[in-house]
C-alpha cells in the first residue's frame, strides 16, 4: 500500500512539475517578445539589436524549460 502511495505521489509531482515549467516559460517567452516589440516600436533603428538579444534570451528560456521537464521527467521515471 505504501509503495503505491510513494508512486502515486512522485507521478502527481512530475506532473505538477512539468506543467509549472512550461507555464513559467510559455510566460517568460510572452513577456520577453512583448517588450521587445515595444522597444522595437519605440526605436524602429535597433531594431537588430533587439532581435538578436531577444533571440538568445528566449533561447535561453527554452534551454531552462527543457531542463525541468526533463528533471521532472526523471523524477517521475526513477522515483
Amino acid at each position: 500500500m505504501e509503495g503505491n502511495l510513494t508512486s502515486a505521489m512522485a507521478y502527481l509531482g512530475a506532473g505538477i512539475g512539468a506543467g509549472l515549467a512550461v507555464i513559467g516559460g510559455g510566460l517568460g517567452i510572452g513577456r520577453l517578445a512583448a517588450s521587445a516589440m515595444e522597444g522595437i516600436a519605440r526605436q524602429p533603428q535597433s531594431a537588430g539589436t533587439i532581435q538578436a538579444a531577444m533571440l538568445i534570451a528566449a533561447g535561453l528560456i527554452e534551454g531552462a524549460t527543457l531542463l525541468a521537464l526533463v528533471i521532472s521527467f526523471l523524477f517521475m521515471f526513477l522515483r
